[in-house]
């Protein structure tokens, strides 16, 4: 049977390493488990208290607005304000979405059609690829790395693509490279988009998971930016609430409009207890977030550290919560796929190999912070003997 639009998707390989993960521990090894980005830090205690007190409050279990609860929109406002100095109009510059990727995902069918092209970053979160895919458009990869301009191979991919670009989708600090930028990146952006009449869609996950004194920058902040652009935010990363599926999208008032207009007739919004308690996790637990970073922090460190003295020499990330590592030498050539399946049997640890973020990751394995130290701890040792009993590369290797 054909099948519409899923058709064209890729087979998932993040699933191949899935299966061989639940596989071993049905067979009772212990995998530590680095590799899906799912937080494992609790929620604030009372966000939890209000979702409970809201829940049982019968009102509550109604249908919701599909575009949140105006609270809920002002308290992202609010939050915006305290973090980045932007002022948005809660009424037309902000709207709930049941999570970012649902909201990127629907805001892609207001901004794309079939013979539209999207510019997105490659390697990538798969679903900044595949959004303007399920909408119909044509994605044109611009490589994304930190040792080359990527904003001159951006605007080099922009004026050489065919139909002109409508989108170009950004994501920083990025997944799963780590790459971060600073406000003249944005301002330069914004002014490229603003000149050639081009959509900017940032997608800021990792707004408040970053370390050494660094600050991700917000698109919003540039001056102009709201005439092109729009940002997505979300609490799954800031207050670990992933499972709760509460994301923004906010900027640009038309296009924020078109959205709401869509889901109108798509949902009728997240959870209202879910939402209440966002409002409390928005207005009363900036401090929480600092308790996050801190845990992510303390885990890069013991990764990274461990890592060197496995013989493994990754770069330091400065955002996000995940380590991007390129493969040892001797196994790079057999690529990511291959080297994650046998990292997982045989040193029983599990990471995401690059070539699910695209072909040019393939070169890399991503590690995700969600063990506590001692796990991850014990994974570097796991990866130090397993890199000890293959120091000439796979058994294959001549």
């Amino acid at each position: 049977m054909q099948f519409r639009r899923i058709d064209n998707l890729p087979p998932y390989v993040f699933a191949e390493v899935n299966e061989r993960k639940t596989a071993a521990r049905r067979a009772g090894v212990d995998v530590i488990d680095l590799g899906f980005g799912n937080p494992d830090i609790p929620s604030p205690d009372g966000v939890v208290d209000k979702l409970v007190e809201a829940a049982r409050q019968g009102k509550n279990h109604r249908y919701s607005s599909s575009r949140g609860l105006p609270n809920l929109r002002r308290a992202v406002a609010e939050r915006y304000a305290r973090a980045h100095g932007v002022t948005l109009d809660p009424d037309t510059e902000v709207i709930n979405t049941i999570g970012a990727k649902e909201g990127l995902s629907h805001l892609m069918w207001t901004l794309v059609q079939p013979g539209d092209v999207a510019l997105v970053p490659e390697p990538s979160y798969p679903i900044h690829i595949y959004a303007p895919v399920l909408a119909g458009a044509e994605v044109r990869r611009v490589h994304l790395s930190t040792d080359a301009d990527f904003f001159d191979r951006l605007t080099a991919a922009f004026r050489t693509s065919w139909p002109k670009p409508r989108v170009i989708v950004i994501s920083f600090p990025h997944n799963p490279t780590t790459v971060t930028v600073d406000r003249s990146f944005f301002e330069r952006l914004v002014d490229f988009a603003r000149r050639n009449d081009v959509m900017l869609v940032h997608d800021f996950a990792y707004a408040d998971i970053a370390y050494d004194g660094y600050q991700p920058p917000s698109l919003l902040e540039v001056e102009g930016a709201k005439d092109v652009a729009v940002e997505l935010y979300t609490l799954s990363k800031s207050h670990s609430m992933a499972g709760w599926r509460v994301g923004f999208v906010v900027g640009n008032a038309e296009i924020v409009g078109a959205l709401a207009q869509l889901k109108s007739y798509l949902d009728y919004g997240t959870f209202q207890p879910i939402q209440i308690a966002s409002i409390i996790a928005l207005n009363e637990h900036d401090d929480y977030i600092d308790v996050v970073v801190d845990e992510y922090r303390k885990r890069r460190d013991v990764l990274i550290d461990g890592l060197d003295r496995a013989g493994w020499e990754v770069d330091t990330p400065h955002a996000t919560m995940f380590v991007w590592a390129r493969i040892p030498e001797p196994f790079r050539s057999h690529g990511s796929l291959k080297f994650a399946l046998d990292l997982l049997d045989n040193a029983e640890v599990a990471v995401s190999p690059g070539i699910g973020f695209g072909p040019s990751g393939d070169e890399h394995v991503r590690f995700a912070l969600v063990e506590n130290e001692q796990r991850i701890a014990q994974a570097t040792r796991n990866i130090k003997r397993y890199l000890a009993e293959r120091s000439d590369g796979f058994p294959d290797d001549s």
